[in-house]
């Protein structure tokens, strides 16, 4: 398929890659040994247009908000899809290959300050991270004018656009960024300490007016480098997540020519403060770009798996919902071609308990997963179904 993509959308799009190219999505796929806790999917949406997020507000057990990639956000609502869009940003967002509406975060606060922040790729297909404010008196609208850009990051290649946004327990902003693709990072940009290109960045949007920079962010006060990086040597950390048990951050980063990884910075080790990922010296365990490469310079992943498995990995979240005691503190993923779902647990910073889920592959490619307020796992369809994981 051609390793200049990070989530294969484009040509996932124009039907390129049959759902099983890399593998299968029934559990014929050589991988992991088969889960044996009952589980299974409920559906929950469908008719959707390439969704790529699912998330909801603290505390708000009655919605579902869900992100299409053509810039719509849609609700479900007890159970039920709304016809209206909660913001519809089409006119603003590109769409071509890996680009569109990418990431949705609701502020810790929203209950009360009705604001969330939304990551997109603008029409000329550079990063656009902003805020905007429900709409008064109308809780499932948002106000389309009360956009507040909070920050943009010029886009040299249409891929590897990252997407991320998520807001952390210390009630900080991090914002996932690509390489800025081309294929094999041309820029160098993923070890740059000065281009905030292949990086997770962490930012303070409290004031409500742009951001300002933690005092505590690992890279303040040094001239050679971007003081909103908190990590770096990133490919496409497509999806990442906080466990918000353990405050450990998972990272699923999308390979070039031949492995996927996962990685893992636990509370203990900074939670990914300055973290090196190692892109593009290396490859998941392997020299890349550096031959020999010393991997003691580098946060190694704590899984990777090759092409002949799958070839772009979607990361998903750490269980900690209460309908499936026995999958608490399983990290869930997938694969976008293979369509297959995974999960490991994190002990002692290894991953152990590797599991294949037959029974939670949707059919199809799988680009995101989602949660919602009580913790519980969705997963999404590029075919525009939505997914419940649930007890059988």
């Amino acid at each position: 398929m051609g390793r200049l993509l990070g989530l294969p959308v484009a040509l996932g799009l124009l039907g390129l890659i049959p759902a099983a190219a890399c593998g299968s999505d029934d559990g014929g796929t050589v991988g992991p040994p088969q889960g044996t806790t009952p589980v299974g999917l409920a559906e929950v949406a469908s008719g959707l247009s390439f969704p790529l997020y699912l998330t909801a507000p603290a505390g708000d057990n009655s919605r579902l908000f869900i992100v299409e990639k053509g810039g719509a956000i849609r609700i479900v609502k007890d159970g039920v899809l709304l016809p209206t869009p909660f913001l519809d940003l089409g006119g603003r967002v590109s769409t071509g290959a890996e680009q569109g509406l990418l990431g949705l975060a609701f502020d810790p606060a929203y209950a009360t300050n009705g604001r969330f922040v939304v990551d997109y790729t603008d029409v000329n297909g550079n990063t656009v991270v902003s805020t905007f404010q429900a709409a008064a008196g109308e809780p499932d609208r948002a106000d389309p004018t009360s956009e507040s850009v909070v920050l943009t990051v010029e886009q040299p290649f249409a891929n590897h656009n990252g997407g991320q946004v998520l807001f952390g327990s210390d009630g900080m902003l991090y914002i996932g960024l690509g390489d800025g693709g081309g294929g094999g990072d041309p820029g160098g940009r993923g070890q740059s300490l000065t281009e905030l290109l292949g990086k997770i960045l962490r930012v303070d949007v409290r004031s409500g007016t742009g951001y300002t920079v933690p005092a505590d962010n690992p890279f303040v006060g040094r001239t050679d480098a971007r003081p909103e990086i908190w990590s770096f040597g990133l490919r496409n950390p497509w999806r990442f997540t906080f466990d918000p048990a353990t405050g450990d951050l998972y990272i699923a980063d999308v390979g070039q020519n031949a492995w996927e990884e996962v990685d893992v910075a636990t509370a203990a080790q900074g939670a990914g403060r300055g973290a090196n990922f190692g892109w593009s010296a290396m490859e998941g365990l392997h020299c890349f770009k550096v031959t020999p490469c010393d991997p003691g310079l580098f946060t190694l992943p704590v899984l990777e798996y090759s092409h002949a498995d799958g070839c772009s990995v979607s990361g998903g979240f750490v269980y900690r919902g209460a309908a499936i005691p026995d999958l608490q503190g399983h990290y869930f993923y997938a694969d976008y071609c293979s369509g297959w779902v995974r999960s490991f647990r994190l002990q002692e910073g290894q991953a152990v308990e590797p599991h294949q889920w037959a029974a939670l592959a949707p059919g199809g490619s799988v680009p995101s997963f989602g949660q919602d307020a009580a913790g519980e796992i969705y997963v999404l369809s590029a075919g525009g179904r939505v997914f419940r994981i649930v007890p059988q």
